[in-house]
């Protein structure tokens, strides 16, 4: 089955060794890096310039329902910008209530260090979150889970990869926090927000395109395998039968 539609993010990765992939289309394609980093790029520079905190978050506020109205009347999917509009708006209402413009910055930080326990409960349990969430965006599997999980965690390979895959993630996400929540801190905001931005987009495009070159032979070998195997049962309905 073809489909031209391509995927972003993780969904991205699933496709690896079956389609030629695309950094810029991983992360949503040249309108939505502008999209995803210009808030935060409106925030730091508006507040370093006037000092203003209620302007700099009534200002950053309306740019992202501005960009959400502007896909309703392009008719496009709002999906991904809706969901950016929920974390702007936890930001701006925690940098708000407290008063402290570096505070736009803290639900960044308790996101980046909830990630690290996940991935480390992950690794602990001998199921690597990276893996785990590629393969189910890839099957999807709505029934007989444990034969779901059985079936990827016991291509050595292919593990090996997504154990690798998911160490990259937690180092990504622990970076940001060794160098971010010093800045919070001092309360460098114009530091930190600068660090957010380079620490952002551009990290996580890094870290999809690190994550591809990891996984993309050993999951297309695991493909084959897979496609190998649907064909000899095919092949061989009765055989597969009798086994059960």
């Amino acid at each position: 089955m073809g489909n031209d539609r391509k995927r972003t993010g993780l969904g991205a990765l699933a496709q690896a060794g079956d389609d030629d992939f695309s950094v810029i289309t991983a992360i949503g394609g040249p309108r939505g890096v502008v999209e995803s980093m210009l808030p935060g790029f409106l925030f730091v520079v508006m507040f370093v310039v006037t000092l203003n905190l209620q302007l700099t978050i009534i200002v950053s506020a309306a740019l992202a329902v501005l960009q959400v109205m502007v896909r309703l009347c392009q008719r496009q999917s709002v999906m991904g910008a809706l969901s950016g509009l929920a974390a702007v708006a936890i930001c701006l209402i925690w940098a708000w209530r407290t008063g402290e413009a570096r505070d736009y910055y803290m639900y960044g930080f308790l996101t980046n260090a909830a990630y690290i326990v996940l991935l480390l409960v992950s690794l602990a349990v001998h199921v690597p979150a990276l893996g785990f969430l590629i393969e189910f965006i890839r099957s999807l599997p709505t029934e007989h889970f444990r034969q779901w999980l059985d079936g990827w965690r016991s291509d050595k390979e292919l593990v090996k990869a997504y154990t690798i895959a998911t160490w990259l993630w937690l180092g990504v996400f622990a970076l940001r926090l060794v160098v971010q929540v010093p800045l919070y801190v001092t309360n460098h905001v114009g530091w930190l927000g600068t660090a957010r931005l380079l620490m952002g987009l551009p990290f996580w495009a890094l870290a999809i395109w690190v994550t591809y070159l990891i996984v993309a032979t050993p999951m297309h070998r695991h493909k084959m395998r897979e496609r190998a195997q649907l064909e000899e049962s095919a092949e061989h309905p009765h055989a597969s039968n009798s086994t059960q």
